[in-house]
């Protein structure tokens, strides 16, 4: 056992000591470490467990079917938290109707402390939304739209700076309809980005990317986090769930199935007898390629 030096990611910037092993520190995230730890070690971050987004008995149906069937759930403040299930399993449904963008059914849900019935303004205004498919003017530059999103909100932000985040200052001239697919990824994680949100909402922002773009993304998506906002993200990559999420939630005909870590569910899979066909080696076949071509963002 060894003592590693941790700077606490809070407000008072704290240093402190965690004593573990160097393969349980290789083996597990080093945020998923401190998220259990420092609670233990600093005030500040003894809130760090609080729910942000409180979600009780959720339902939504459209005449006779049921989307959504009686969910609960909660979101700590802080964390990257996973919605998890195949196509129809009711995940876009629950988080538009958190976004406030849906109406429910029945139920109760509650956003930083307001509630959807009553208080859907002040919802909007501390959540930032990145949807499955986002219209944007295509024949606008950047810094265009980045200014005609900022007057929606009515708020003024420095577009320069607002690009600079996702890595696309040097296109800020571009059209965006010239855009890479990973490119619009990230602008459009740009734009939920420009009203300071508490809330990130993501709803599956690598599909279709190669793997420098994706990888790249996920370095943004910790990035996010780590500057104090709390992320919901939507994922067909399992993968990349596990890598990202510090918990995650199952979901499959409108129920939730399971809500743990990822580490959690995959030891709990293990301890059943549980065996894959083929021997896990210590790198797959993206990592190779990453490794072979870079990670830079490609522009082109």
């Amino acid at each position: 056992m060894k003592l590693f030096a941790v700077k606490c990611g809070c407000l008072t910037g704290k240093s402190f000591h965690l004593q573990t092993s160097y393969v349980h520190l290789k083996k597990y995230a080093i945020h998923r470490i401190i998220a259990e730890y420092l609670p233990k070690l600093c005030d500040v971050c003894s809130m760090a467990n609080q729910p942000i987004i409180t979600v009780k008995n959720l339902v939504k149906k459209y005449d006779d079917f049921t989307a959504v069937n009686g969910i609960s759930f909660e979101v700590y403040e802080g964390e990257i938290f996973g919605l998890l299930g195949p196509n129809g399993a009711g995940k876009t449904t629950t988080l538009e109707i958190i976004e406030t963008l849906r109406e429910k059914t029945s139920g109760d849900i509650m956003v930083d402390g307001f509630s959807i019935d009553t208080d859907a303004d002040s919802i909007k205004k501390r959540i930032g939304v990145q949807l499955q498919a986002a219209g944007y003017y295509p024949s606008l530059n950047l810094t265009e739209l980045i200014e005609l999103f900022s007057g929606l909100y009515g708020i003024a932000v420095n577009a320069t700076e607002m690009l600079e985040k996702v890595a696309l200052n040097d296109k800020a001239k571009a059209k965006y309809k010239e855009l890479s697919g990973g490119q619009k990824q990230r602008f459009s994680i740009a734009t939920t980005l420009i009203n300071n949100p508490r809330i990130v909402f993501l709803d599956e922002p690598t599909t279709g990317l190669d793997p420098q773009a994706r990888r790249n993304l996920w370095d943004l998506i910790r990035e996010i986090r780590a500057n104090g906002t709390t992320v919901v993200i939507t994922t067909h990559y399992m993968d990349e769930a596990e890598v990202l999420c510090d918990r995650v939630a199952f979901v499959d005909g409108g129920n939730i199935i399971g809500i743990n870590t990822p580490d959690a569910f995959i030891d709990e899979l293990v301890a059943s007898g549980f065996e894959r066909k083929k021997e896990v080696k210590k790198a797959n076949l993206e990592d190779v390629f990453i490794t072979k071509t870079g990670k830079e963002w490609r522009e082109s």
